[in-house]
């Protein structure tokens, strides 16, 4: 039989995709058919994601193509898997009154992301800025620690007649956290549903007010809660952090490419090198470089991203985290100079992205699956 585009279409009406209960062209999962001399390419969208039923899809096109039009017909399959909206999904929406959102990741954990975090937060408020923190790293939430409000716990208020969560305020930060909601001791067992579920609540379900930054602590890696953090919310840039050691160097060398990346595409500010080298007490014009010397700084010029800063390796960084009162918070001190030098280059690069850039829209994950043609 000739290659007919009608005809074919006619046929597939015969096929039903596994789970979506209507034939493929009555549920519109085809969405094209073309065909050029003896080639026949058939794009499809489903619902989806899973192989054995991407794999059924494209075989029975073939067969069908090739038993009752052309057995030497080369057919090409495109399958487009769009996820139906999950109830539990963060969704995709800007917040009324923040002007701003940085999303702060490290590539893998123990860098100082969430110190970096803290100590950005208190320099941007030093600054003029009213500032804000949402603390997403749902499994280990230090939020609270690093300002001294483990023992509170947010109240519920109206606002325009709905019920809103308010943050805890801690040195002028607006602060959200998951450690609000649990003990100290308790561990966060919960899937992805459970997390961009609290995630969506802390975000939408807030009284954040008016805002010029929103910083969002990340976990670690390239996970499930970033792809919900940039599905939520139109994230203005990010910043990752990093220390000079070529292990660290790898994993946030990923971050870059995570955000940079074609479907999620959020511009990154700029790198920061944490813990980039030691000077004693006792021999203050000493720096010993124990991760590696200018490793995150060479990162950025490899990348062709901002270097916004490197941080000392400082044992009152530490010690300040730990007592609830962050380092940058220590009046005409060498740590203050240096989180504000880091704080006016990360607003400086807000400011050339927003100039220079269309603003950033919360990200809609697809996934797709070039079928290879098969001749028979």
């Amino acid at each position: 039989m000739k290659l007919d585009r009608k005809e074919i279409l006619k046929a597939l009406e015969t096929i039903t995709i596994a789970g979506e209960g209507k034939n493929m062209v009555e549920s519109g999962a085809v969405k094209n058919v073309l065909i050029f001399g003896d080639e026949v390419t058939v794009d499809l969208m489903i619902a989806t994601p899973a192989m054995h039923i991407k794999k059924r899809a494209e075989d029975d096109i073939k067969k069908l193509i090739h038993e009752q039009f052309s057995p030497d017909a080369i057919v090409k399959v495109n399958i487009k898997v769009e996820a139906k909206e999950n109830p539990n999904e963060i969704k995709g929406k800007s917040i009324p009154g923040i002007s701003n959102i940085i999303a702060v990741a490290s590539g893998k954990g123990g860098v100082g992301k969430s110190t970096t975090t803290a100590n950005l937060a208190v320099t941007l408020a030093k600054m003029g800025f009213k500032v804000g923190v949402l603390d997403a790293d749902i499994y280990g939430p230090s939020m609270p620690i690093m300002f001294d409000v483990e023992n509170e716990k947010p109240i519920s208020i109206e606002v325009n007649g709905k019920s809103k969560m308010k943050p805890i305020e801690s040195y002028e930060i607006k602060l959200l956290s998951i450690g609000f909601f649990t003990s100290p001791s308790q561990a966060v067992i919960w899937r992805g549903p459970m997390a961009s579920k609290a995630l969506n609540q802390m975000i939408f379900d807030a009284d954040w007010g008016e805002l010029d930054f929103m910083l969002i602590d990340l976990p670690p890696g390239t996970g499930d809660i970033h792809l919900s953090i940039m599905q939520s919310l139109p994230i203005t840039g990010a910043v990752v952090v990093s220390t000079p050691q070529a292990v660290a160097l790898a994993d946030a060398k990923k971050g870059v490419s995570m955000f940079l990346s074609e479907a999620i595409n959020v511009p990154v500010l700029g790198i920061i090198e944490n813990m980039a080298y030691f000077t004693p007490e006792e021999l203050p014009n000493n720096k010993y470089y124990i991760f590696g010397k200018e490793g995150a700084k060479n990162l950025a010029e490899d990348l062709q991203v901002p270097f916004l800063g490197e941080v000392p390796l400082v044992q009152s960084i530490r010690e300040a985290g730990d007592y609830g009162r962050p380092a940058a918070l220590q009046t005409a001190s060498p740590l203050e100079k240096i989180y504000e030098e880091i704080a006016r280059n990360v607003v400086q690069e807000v400011v050339n992205r927003n100039e220079n850039l269309a603003p950033t829209e919360a990200i809609k994950i697809t996934t797709m699956a070039g079928c290879s043609a098969v001749k028979k």
